[in-house]
Order: structure tokens, then sequence, then C-alpha cells
């Protein structure tokens, strides 16, 4: 293996630095796209000119040279590049980089950045569009099958504006302000980048931390009783809605169904972790609650008013399933959504064994417990008495994706 210096470049169409040039003409091998490679000066004698390939077929050609070599790239080079199958392949090179296309579509609009999450879509567009629902600022990396149409499409029922730079940094860079909705019907050119905002024109808070507050909130979670808008006797305790948590999973790129929601804890509990949640109640005054209690802590919760399991066949696929009402038909139709977890609260033994036999009979391997919670009570003196609420008993549901 050549131990000869080997520097990636970013070029965001900007005039090169002079430490780009000197590695430029000091390289005997240049690596780039063609527009790149063919186009740019070398001062050496000898250059030997590759197009970008595959990845594997680009190490080769790096080990296997004699002389020091170049690797141009798109922008940054660190951020979503081309450094890190480098370093996975046993090479350290030297990074010059140019500004991130995220970084300049923000600057194109004015935007501050350091609030919006990054995903790639072309490595996992479901777990991009689950963050696209669940964070207010995000931005979209794009490829062929996972553009800005497919993003709208999936984000039907979430309000989303997305700004979409067709052709970032070029002759014929164009910005587009559209909704969700009409992304989904509109034809994309590439290369493209999506912003998916909640707002577009809200200035974010400023942080500490860059990419948006991270999981789990200060807080932590399942929250005291108090910290949510809900009617008499229609609230898991705390130390349930833990256990609940605990196996839901929720985390960011996931989606949570939250059926028979009831006032919604257990879904603004899951948005907190960073999960998106669509939550499925037939009380219209609950609905409201759910609204409410999402927007007291900051997060979205997309809320269908309607019956399970009917309004089911119009919902995206979930990850995970918390069942808080609706019995045995709902269980059985939660198996078939290809929920990997499905979690079912029961106050009473008599739909257990169904529950149970619904989870089995599609595939899941179940376990469950029954909890009985005593909290400390207010007391006279200098005694503490325990109040014990009413038992609940969980199901818990796995199989593999």
């Amino acid at each position: 293996m050549s131990a000869d210096p080997i520097t990636v470049v970013g070029m965001d169409g900007a005039e090169l630095t002079a430490a780009a040039m000197d590695a430029l003409h000091e390289a005997t091998l240049l690596i780039g796209a063609d527009r790149q490679a063919w186009s740019l000066p070398n001062g050496a004698s000898t250059v030997t000119r590759r197009p970008l390939r595959e990845i594997d077929a680009m190490l080769d050609d790096l080990r296997n040279h004699d002389g020091p070599a170049v690797v141009l790239a798109a922008g940054d080079p660190g951020f979503f590049g081309i450094v890190r199958a480098l370093r996975a392949g046993g090479l350290t090179p030297r990074v010059l980089p140019a500004p991130s296309s995220v970084q300049r579509l923000c600057a194109a609009i004015g935007r501050p950045w350091d609030d919006i999450a990054v995903v790639d879509a072309t490595v996992d567009l479901r777990g991009a569009i689950n963050v696209c629902r669940a964070r207010p600022a995000t931005a979209v990396l794009t490829g062929p099958g996972a553009g800005p149409a497919e993003l709208g499409a999936a984000l039907h029922g979430w309000e989303r504006t997305l700004i979409v730079a067709e052709g970032l940094g070029g002759s014929g860079e164009r910005l587009s302000t559209v909704d969700a909705e009409r992304a989904a019907g509109m034809p994309w050119r590439e290369p493209n980048l999506v912003l998916c905002l909640r707002d577009d024109d809200k200035v974010p808070p400023s942080s500490w931390y860059a990419g948006g507050e991270p999981a789990p909130p200060p807080g932590g979670w399942a929250l005291r009783p108090g910290a949510f808008s809900h009617r008499d006797g229609q609230l898991a305790a705390p130390e349930v809605r833990a256990v609940v948590l605990a196996k839901l999973a929720p985390r960011p790129g996931t989606l949570i169904w939250d059926v028979g929601a009831g006032p919604g804890a257990i879904g603004v509990e899951c948005a907190r972790l960073g999960a998106a949640v669509l939550a499925v109640e037939r009380d219209p005054g609950q609905c409201v609650r759910i609204m409410a209690n999402a927007a007291t802590y900051g997060v979205e919760v997309c809320v269908i008013e309607d019956s399970a399991p009917g309004a089911f066949g119009q919902l995206p696929d979930p990850d995970a399933i918390f069942v808080g009402g609706g019995g045995p038909g709902v269980v059985a139709a939660c198996t078939s959504t290809g929920a990997t977890r499905i979690v079912v609260a029961l106050h009473a033994l008599e739909d257990f064994a169904d529950c149970r036999d619904a989870l089995y009979g599609n595939g899941f391997t179940v376990d469950g417990c029954q909890l009985l919670v005593s909290r400390f009570a207010d007391a006279s003196g200098r005694t503490t008495r325990l109040a014990a609420s009413s038992p609940v008993f969980l199901l818990c549901g796995t199989r593999e994706a």
C-alpha cells in the first residue's frame, strides 16, 4: 500500500484555495466526477485521471498508486461524504472541505442551520420520513426514488413546508418553496436537497446542541400525572408508562401508533423521545386533549379522530403500536400492520387470553406482566401512606422485522 499523501478536496463552484491548487499540481492521480477531474488543471508531468467509481474500486486505485493523489468531492466530504469510506478502507486523507450542501441551502434562504437534523434518505427513506414527521426542521439528502416527491407523498397529514434546492451551486440552481402535497405531484431535477420545516417563518431558538435538543429531553420520561390534561381515571400511572415506553422503544426514525389514545400521554412521551407519532382516538374531546398535551411539550402528534381498526387502512405502517383500548379485534388488526412491537394495556382479565392469542397466532413472541402501583400519598404528621391504583395487565408482543 502506498504511503504517499491523499488529499480530499471539497468543491462548491467557487475558486479553489491555494492549498487545494498545490495539492492538484503535485498529484499524479486525480479522482473525481468527469466534469471535475477532466476540467481541472494539473501541473504534474504525468497524471492519471479516474472517474468516481464504486468505493472498492476507488480504494484499489488509491492503494495501488505510487505518488500523491487527490480525490474531488462536492461540498464538505466529511459530512455524509467520502472521508468515511476512505477511513473505513484504512486510508487517512488530508481534507480540504468546502461548505456542505446543507450550509449552502440555509445560506441561500438566510436561515441558521444549527437546529436542523440531517438525514440521508438514500440510506433509509422510511427513517428519514419519520424524522421529518417528528422534528420541526430536517434537511434531507436525496437521490433517485428518495426525493422531494416521495417525501411529500409520505407527509400527508403533517403540515410541512419543503424548500427544494435543485442543482445547488451550479449555473441552473433553483430554489422552490412548496407544501408537502404539492411537492408530491411535481417533477424534480437531480441532484436536489430538501429542507423540511414545520414553520418556515419561525426563527429557531438558540441551542447548545447542534441538530436540536437530544433525547431524552429535560425531565426524562414517565412524567408525573399532573403533567397532562386528562379525565379522572384515564391516565396510566407514570410507572406503567415507563414500562410501556421501554417495550415500545421509541427513537428518532421510528413511527409509533397510539391506538385508543385517550389524552395521548403515551404518544406525547414517545414524541418527546424523538419518534413520529400517530394517535387514533374516536372521542373528539380526547383528541383536543392530545393536541393540547403535545403543544405543552413542543412536540407533534398527528391525531386521527376515528375508530380502530377502521382507520388503519389509511395510515402509514408503524414500527411499534400501543393499544390502550379496543379489545382483541383491534389487537388482531394491529398484527397485520408490519409493526415489530405491540404493547397492549388491559384493565380486566376478560380479554387477556384473546389478545394474547391474537399476538401468538400472528408470529409474535409474547410476554407480559401485571403492574400494581402503590404511590406515596399525603398524610398528616410525619407518616407516609401508600395509595394503591388499580392493576394494569400488559401484553408485550415482539417479532423479527
